[in-house]
């Protein structure tokens, strides 16, 4: 009972939660043995200025100084104004949230508000309280960016992620591929729905983990499941024009090969160049095949020169990203490919 307890309470605190007890910790400790007036607050501050990422760590501390900066502007004025009563607090508040919205520093908001509060109890504003306010925000915030430094690698999480979605890709193009061969299929079609909630939270994940990078952080996987969403987009335009070619024409069972050979070849590298080629031959091949002797084949027909094009359009969202990535050599765009074809 006691494992199965202490399971249950590792399981519900997060490393961020973690994060924040012992900077909040450390940062009340800090103000405390220096004497601060006010030193709780400094634990306050770090709760505050902790995020999901360090870039938005980063991005919240630089606000709450300035907003703490503004405010203390317009506090003064207000104390000036009206004395130490509500009047001058509630003066300040209006006057601050314009201002800091339209600066996009309204998250320094509480920071702020904070500070405005130990003015108002000490009813005054002299050096060394000011003094003192400034120490409880460079440590609230300095001990806040000091430990969320350190943030856990996303790369296992991505990666399994990234192979999931290449066995579901996977598995539709291969279903796609029998569907032609065979023109019927007991395939439930579960990747199909699955596939976009997992690239949903691929996506979201990945640019998690690039905001924890400092400096220009390696998108690589961003990119990718922004690819692979693209691509999915086309799958699912494909798939009504697949369920209806049920004539088994020799061009089917060529396009469906082709499927099979593509379905054994969905990994992160970039071969995409190499399946485009096979298009553009297969493209060539059917053009130069006898015209349809009945309507159903002439439908038929249209409807691979259209999942043709569809397959080309796939292929070279992959091997755009590609390109970019490691200088393979170009191909005809999809576009051009069709005009190519007119001609």
């Amino acid at each position: 009972m006691e494992g199965n307890e202490l399971s249950f309470l590792s399981f519900r605190i997060g490393n961020r939660t973690i994060k924040t007890a012992i900077g909040t910790a450390i940062s009340i400790f800090i103000a405390q043995q220096l004497g601060l007036m006010y030193y709780a607050a400094a634990g306050i501050i770090t709760i505050l200025c902790i995020q999901v990422t360090v870039k938005k760590s980063v991005r919240t501390a630089i606000n709450r100084i300035l907003a703490t900066l503004l405010g203390i502007g317009i506090g003064f004025a207000g104390f000036w104004i009206f004395g130490f009563t509500p009047l001058a607090l509630m003066f300040t508040i209006l006057v601050f949230m314009p201002l800091a919205v339209r600066m996009r520093i309204q998250e320094g908001f509480v920071t702020c508000m904070v500070v405005m509060m130990h003015l108002y109890a000490e009813e005054r504003m002299d050096l060394a309280l000011i003094a003192n306010e400034f120490a409880l925000l460079v440590i609230g915030v300095g001990v806040a960016l000091v430990v969320n430094l350190y943030m856990p690698s996303l790369e296992k999480e991505l990666k399994a992620m990234q192979e999931k979605v290449e066995r579901n890709f996977s598995k539709i193009l291969k279903e796609f591929s029998f569907y032609l061969r065979n023109g019927e299929s007991d395939w439930d079609g579960h990747e199909l729905i699955e596939t976009p909630s997992l690239l949903a939270q691929a996506i979201k994940l990945a640019s998690r983990d690039v905001e924890n990078r400092l400096g220009r952080g390696d998108d690589t996987y961003t990119s990718y499941f922004v690819m692979r969403e693209k691509q999915f987009e086309l799958l699912e335009r494909m798939m009504p024009i697949v369920s209806t070619l049920n004539s088994q024409v020799p061009q089917g069972l060529q396009m469906a090969d082709f499927l099979d050979k593509l379905s054994d070849s969905v990994h992160p590298g970039n071969t995409a160049y190499r399946f485009l080629d096979q298009l553009r031959l297969m493209h060539e091949e059917i053009k130069e095949t006898p015209l349809p002797k009945s309507r159903e084949e002439f439908e038929t027909r249209a409807s691979l020169f259209y999942l043709l094009r569809e397959m080309e359009n796939y292929l070279y969202i992959k091997h755009e990203l590609g390109k970019n990535r490691d200088g393979h050599r170009t191909s005809k765009k999809p576009e051009a490919m069709a005009k190519n074809s007119a001609d």
